[in-house]
């Protein structure tokens, strides 16, 4: 989609209702569903992260901006994710967060990011966080820096890809809850994206979706 025609649909993105757990759950693989109904949060007491889902122009064209992970010996390693990060003592809020996270693990400043709407925040019980995704629009070309500590890659997908059907798949994998499971997934540049930034992109092509029919 062209980048002009994109930003006449961020007011209709500001004011579409977010479909919050109905999309979280097409992507979600069925043993992350039957583990959080049994989950107690007010047991749980999260860690808090927030992300960023940003839009930009590239060549005139709209696209989305995720990281590949670097490899290290946690749940997430070399996983498929949206700049972000945990929430410090200095953040005013979440949306400062993802912001920082994002200025410190791609290189792109907070000044250069509208933040447009929150999105459902949503918990990832491997590692007992509470992720509170924000979108944001970035309106000029943008120039990664990426932080070689923590990103191993730049994805730029483009929005008419990631809008396709296409590019949903079924694959198995092993979890670090479950033996070879059949799960729900995007495939993007020969890489699979599930889990939680998968949840959070059905949740964001739901809203896309509705804003464009509009």
């Amino acid at each position: 989609m062209d980048f002009q025609e994109f930003l006449e649909y961020v007011p209709k993105l500001i004011t579409t209702q977010l479909p919050a757990l109905d999309a979280h759950l097409k992507m979600a693989p069925l043993e992350r569903i039957e583990s959080l109904k049994r989950i107690d949060m007010n047991q749980k007491e999260p860690k808090i992260a927030a992300v960023m889902m940003l839009f930009y122009p590239k060549n005139g064209l709209t696209h989305l901006v995720l990281i590949v992970r670097n490899s290290y010996k946690g749940v997430h390693s070399a996983q498929i994710a949206f700049p972000g990060g945990k929430f410090e003592t200095d953040d005013t809020n979440f949306a400062n967060t993802a912001l920082r996270e994002t200025y410190e693990e791609i290189g792109i400043h907070p000044d250069k990011i509208e933040i447009i709407k929150p999105f459902t925040e949503l918990y990832i019980p491997p590692s007992n966080f509470m992720v509170y995704p924000f979108l944001g629009v970035a309106k000029e070309e943008l120039f990664f820096k990426p932080d070689p500590k923590e990103v191993a890659a730049i994805l730029e997908l483009p929005l008419s890809v990631f809008m396709s059907e296409t590019i949903i798949i079924e694959t198995t994998l092993t979890t670090s809850y479950a033996d070879t499971i059949s799960i729900p997934a995007f495939e993007i540049e020969k890489h699979i994206v599930w889990g939680a930034t998968a949840m959070m992109l059905s949740e964001l092509k739901e809203v896309l979706k509705s804003a464009i029919k509009k």
